[in-house]
């Protein structure tokens, strides 16, 4: 709709509902004429919710919510006054306000912060007031209904999905990123010796105090516009490097001790200490030329406004653009404000926001005023370290939620009559709270950098709510960020554990497998040696740091990790010494999503996230998966709602059943593998030849069927048959040479044996096959039989002898919820491992008819497959094609293995099928 039309629609509307307004009876046909006449939505219905449920004190319904656009509607009738109290079904006396932010809290307790209303409405016919939750101010804007027509406007957040403010600041943060690339190339350039560590400190070390003045020129920091550009345009190329020496030390000395024949355009600028342009900190900066000043004052200076970057995003940019590891990785790097929320929100600013909106509506004005400062002091008193720090994004967005907490309890008390706290110094929130150790150098200046501006950004805010002009300059707070290796620093020595209130960040994702010789030794030093140590994580090394440095404190951490920590087999090397020596306890957790590094080329690595403590609490825990979450009695390191036992490895099965293996290892560079024209043209030119030549399957070949591959398989065949054949013995010398160039003693050792490959498991009998690797979006794992004529290649597990009751117990969900909760991932699909899954398995103990019936059951899997010989596995399995015979044949199976774990079959939730497996894997193990 255009605007002229909506202004007539809202004529129309004001003309029929003037006078009209009964609660109960007219509450839905006003907001469902108002949606779809106004604002042009077609369908209402589908957009608005009635009488939502919320659980308070008994269940309660709110009167309207938009899920999309995050909108609560508290509705009254027509004679009711939307600020006076009104008598409650609980005999309690509440204003609408009061009403609707009951709501509120309900949704934020059951559904998390995400689903927080940003939007509430109060409306009683005749006049609508609109809070955003996300303004500082706590003054509601009124729409009268008879003004609707000129201002429906501000009626469009109902229906408009909005977040224009963040995409501004990302735009500008890159776009401010971008530049701040070209000056580094520039200057770069100029410096010449490229390698040279001391030219790179003073390069990066120049880059971060010019874009300090390029902010402070335009966010108010310096006495007026542009003058960091008007200042430095005076100079020629040439005399361009003495002027920035001279500006530099200017900045860093107090007016008492500035020379009184300072020249007035030196003079005018202030003084901004916090070591920022320390004299002491000695830079080489180099001859400037047409294209840096170009550059410079140009595009960074004159060609952009600097005031309105993000701080959060604007610093990993930064350090990113100038980082010679992530620049080369070709992109620009930030994580997203919205995942360093999934951290700080539930670990402690879900529960300020609680408790400073509890506070915010106590009837006693004198009472609420006295709370509230002491619960702005409160938040000022709190210490928070982020050990990986980096550009300090963590940080900078904790610092600015914060303030933007502590304006919130500002505009309260400076609104009230009576005033307890320093009006003229009513920040009491400072970067000093913020403590971070990073490795790189650079990173360390541009988090302080970042944190500065955060700072100045939010006393602009402040000095909205209190009409005053507040003092940034010089800078008398600092954070106290060090350089150095997080897992050899006592942090001690950062911030004394017992001031520490949170611990936080996104430490390296560095693979068990990607880890540097002096990265294994870190952690072990950490961790302590023991079985499978080498197995963990770079990112265990922080949770052993941390969980060491909590003792005996009420520290609450979260970090960020990859997902393999919760996976697999380093699960029990881990989280055994933690939950047994440490006395963690997980507290809340986020499963498996993708964490994208805003980048202008994505990384896109699949983590969790764990909140925890080292001592007992009695908070409420949390799982959050996707969009839900959940309250758990208990999280365990595999992120469920269940007992703390741990899956150990096992080199064989705890349970009596056949042994599996992966299948057979070539390590040939590809010289025993042929196609199947290669293949054919070998059997052609040479038919007896023909019995060294074997069907070779993987895993990809296994569910897909798309591709036949063959191999040379001499395994048990006289030399005799293929000695003499040119293209054998090629392969044969070329597989010789590979192995003899191979840096592993064990490849080496086995150049002299060419015509086998390096592991021969399978035996000379039919076999069961899964798949090392397949996708978790099948609710089965495709897995089959071979037979022996087939040779299966290392991307296949396999288990010779095995019988169709194997086949029926591995198919069915039973065994798929174990997968599920313990198996490997690669990203996010299946990673089976006979060490972590089969291995470790608890199968059941069936009766002669119970095994007998899941093999009749198992046959029939089968049997529905075989309907569709023209299918692969991928299309059987895929959940959107799966033939209904193979979907039965399934159900029956899975029911014929639940019943032989004598359990009476229903279709219970599977967390309950893994705690039940659990208590039967740790039964099985203690009698090991």
């Amino acid at each position: 709709m255009t605007d002229i039309e909506k202004a007539a629609a809202a004529e129309h509307f004001v003309d029929y509902w003037k006078g009209k307004g009964y609660e109960k009876g007219e509450s839905q046909p006003f907001w469902l004429s108002l949606l779809r006449d106004v604002y042009g939505v077609k369908y209402p219905e589908e957009c608005i919710k009635f009488e939502e449920q919320v659980h308070i004190d008994n269940t309660s319904f709110i009167d309207g919510f938009i899920p999309e656009t995050r909108v609560l509607i508290e509705q009254k009738s027509l004679d009711k006054n939307l600020k006076q109290p009104i008598l409650q079904s609980d005999g309690t006396k509440l204003t609408p306000k009061e009403q609707a932010m009951r709501y509120v809290y309900a949704i934020l307790n059951e559904k998390g912060l995400s689903a927080v209303p940003r939007w509430v409405v109060l409306c009683n016919f005749a006049c609508f007031h609109i809070y955003d939750m996300e303004s500082p101010k706590n003054d509601p804007i009124e729409i009268k209904l008879e003004d609707l027509p000129k201002e429906y406007f501000r009626l469009d957040f109902l229906v408009k999905v909005s977040n224009d403010v963040i995409q501004k600041e990302m735009a500008l943060s890159f776009e401010a990123g971008r530049l701040v690339g070209e000056l580094y190339k520039a200057l770069r350039k100029q410096y010449g010796a490229q390698n040279d560590p001391e030219i790179a400190r003073s390069l990066n070390i120049l880059c971060v105090r010019i874009v300090f003045c390029l902010y402070a020129e335009d966010a108010g920091v310096f006495p007026h516009r542009l003058m960091f550009h008007d200042y430095l345009e005076h100079y020629q190329s040439d005399d361009m490097r003495e002027a920035l020496i001279s500006l530099f030390d200017t900045l860093d000395t107090p007016y008492e001790k500035r020379s009184k024949y300072l020249k007035k355009e030196l003079a005018d600028f202030p003084y901004v200490n916090g070591a920022l342009f320390d004299k002491n900190e000695v830079i080489d900066i180099p001859q400037i030329t047409d294209e840096i000043r170009s550059v410079l004052l140009d595009d960074c200076s004159a060609g952009f406004d600097w005031s309105e970057i993000s701080p959060t995003i604007f610093g990993a940019v930064f350090e990113s653009t100038l980082n010679d590891e992530t620049r080369q990785e070709g992109g620009m790097h930030f994580t997203a404000i919205e995942n360093i929320h999934r951290v700080i929100d539930p670990l402690f600013l879900n529960g300020l926001k609680r408790e400073f909106e509890e506070l915010s509506i106590i009837p006693d004005e004198k009472q609420r005023i006295i709370k509230l400062y002491a619960f702005q002091d409160r938040i000022a008193s709190l210490k928070f370290l982020d050990p990986a720090c980096g550009s300090g994004n963590f940080l900078t967005e904790t610092y600015l939620s914060l303030r933007r907490l502590e304006n919130q309890i500002i505009d309260i008390c400076f609104k009230s009559q009576i005033m307890f706290g320093d009006v003229v110094h009513p920040i009491k929130v400072s970067i000093s709270q913020f403590y971070g150790i990073e490795i790189n150098d650079f990173a360390v200046s541009v988090s302080k950098a970042a944190l500065w501006i955060a700072e100045n950004q939010m006393m602009k805010e402040t000095e909205k709510i209190v009409h005053m002009s507040l003092d940034f300059l010089p800078l008398t707070t600092n954070a106290f960020i060090k350089e150095g290796n997080a897992l050899t620093t006592d942090w001690n020595e950062i911030v004394p554990k017992y001031q520490l209130s949170y611990i936080m960040g996104n430490p390296p994702f560095y693979g068990a497998s990607k880890m540097t010789a002096r990265q294994k030794i870190e952690v072990v030093a950490l961790s302590g040696k023991g079985k499978r140590v080498n197995s963990i994580d770079y990112v265990g090394g922080w949770y052993f740091k941390a969980a060491e440095y909590m003792q005996g404190t009420k520290i609450k951490a979260a970090l960020v990790s990859t997902n393999s920590i919760t996976q697999g087999e380093q699960v029990a090397p881990l989280w055994g010494p933690l939950l047994i020596k440490y006395h963690v306890e997980i507290q809340f957790a986020y499963r498996t999503f993708r964490w994208d590094s805003e980048a202008t080329i994505r990384a896109h690595v699949h983590c969790v996230i764990i909140g925890f403590t080292c001592y007992k609490t009695n908070d409420d825990k949390y799982i959050y998966d996707g969009e839900d979450r959940f309250q758990a009695d208990n999280i365990n390191p595999y992120l469920m709602d269940g007992p703390d036992v741990l899956i150990e490895s096992s080199g064989k099965p705890i349970c009596s059943v056949p042994r599996m293996t992966k299948g057979n290892q070539p390590t040939d560079n590809g010289n025993f593998i042929m196609t199947k024209e290669e293949a054919a043209k070998l059997k052609k030119s040479d038919p007896s030849v023909a019995e060294c030549v074997r069907r070779y399957i993987g895993a990809k070949d296994f569910i897909n069927n798309n591709e036949e591959r063959y191999c040379l398989w001499l395994k048990g065949i006289s030399p005799a048959v293929y000695g003499k054949n040119s293209e054998i013995t090629r392969r044969l010398e070329n597989i010789r040479k590979f192995r003899e160039a191979s840096s592993a003693e064990p490849t080496r050792a086995f150049a002299n044996r060419p015509y086998l490959f390096f592991s021969t498991p399978q035996t000379d009998s039919d076999f069961l096959c899964i798949p090392e690797v397949s996708s978790e979006k099948r609710k089965y794992i495709p897995i089959g039989f071979l037979d022996k004529t087939n040779i299966a290649s290392n991307k296949l597990l396999i288990v010779p002898n095995a019988t169709l009751y194997e086949f029926g117990v591995l198919t069915s969900n039973v065994h798929m919820a174990w997968v599920r909760a313990f198996s490997g991932r690669l990203e996010t699909r299946y990673q089976y491992s006979p060490a972590t899954v089969y291995n470790t398995f608890p199968w059941p103990n069936p009766s002669a008819e119970q095994k007998k019936r899941i093999e009749q059951t198992a046959q029939a899997i089968l049997d529905a497959r075989a309907l569709y010989p023209e299918c692969n596995l991928s299309t059987l399995y895929d959940r959107n094609t799966m033939p209904n015979e193979l979907i039965t044949a399934h159900q029956r199976n899975d029911m014929a293995v639940w019943n032989a774990y004598g359990r009476k079959w229903n279709k219970g939730s599977e967390a309950d099928c893994v705690n039940y497996l659990l208590m039967l894997y740790e039964n099985l193990t203690k009698t090991k």
